[in-house]
């Protein structure tokens, strides 16, 4: 990314942690990141595309984080290690960025900006506003995102095809486990001790066919859909 372009949506990200974005006027935001407001209006179009870019930034940076602790020094050799690495992040995530959190639960307070393109007008500056004025990921398009990202780093090369579904289930559920956390913190442990009562430690997150024990609580609960 441009460094103009972060320099203002860095500038932008601190300017809301002090006032709603209501109240975020553009000329200080450029201001602050020692630039022009016309390099502004040129990078983003305005008001509505640098709220929406900043939204965007977030979601990807959301995307990132989960990358990172999919790979991170949880055990490789444990894929519910890793999940449970996972969820922890999305929660502490979600906790701590206001908008990561309005990204993964869909609640947006009057506070934040909103995350509903708005059409473009046509002026010179239109291709920039085209480029900021993409909607963001939904809830359940970021839920999927970290889905997939999750199924394609623990799936092991050569696996039955049949066994991906099932690791994209409990891959899921890991990260509702965490949105549930966010919304009701849990009184005791936290959202790890949830992903490893669901996913034990001793199994692999995909491994949810009968075993010793009797069938698996997930496997019982998809087969009565």
């Amino acid at each position: 990314m441009p460094a103009a372009r972060e320099s203002l949506l860095d500038a932008a990200y601190a300017a809301l942690a002090r006032r709603p974005w209501s109240a975020v006027r553009m000329v200080d935001v450029a201001a602050s990141a020692g630039l022009s407001r016309q390099t502004l209006y040129n990078e983003f179009g305005g008001e509505d595309g640098l709220a929406r870019a900043l939204v965007r930034r977030e979601a990807d940076g959301c995307l990132a984080g989960v990358d990172r602790a999919l790979a991170g020094p949880s055990d490789p050799s444990d894929p519910c290690d890793r999940l449970t690495a996972t969820a922890e992040w999305t929660a502490s995530a979600a906790r701590d960025n206001a908008l990561v959190r309005a990204l993964l639960t869909g609640c947006w307070s009057e506070w934040l900006p909103s995350p509903a393109p708005r059409a473009v007008p046509a002026s010179p500056g239109a291709a920039a506003r085209r480029r900021a004025d993409g909607a963001p990921p939904s809830p359940g398009d970021l839920v999927a995102l970290v889905r997939d990202r999750a199924v394609a780093v623990l799936a092991e090369p050569g696996a039955p095809r049949p066994d991906t579904g099932d690791l994209a289930h409990s891959c899921e559920l890991a990260v509702r486990l965490a949105l549930s956390c966010v919304a009701a913190p849990p009184a005791e442990g936290g959202v790890a001790d949830l992903v490893r009562t669901v996913l034990p430690g001793g199994r692999r997150p995909d491994a949810v066919r009968p075993g010793p024990s009797g069938p698996s609580p997930t496997a019982g609960a998809r087969s009565r859909r």
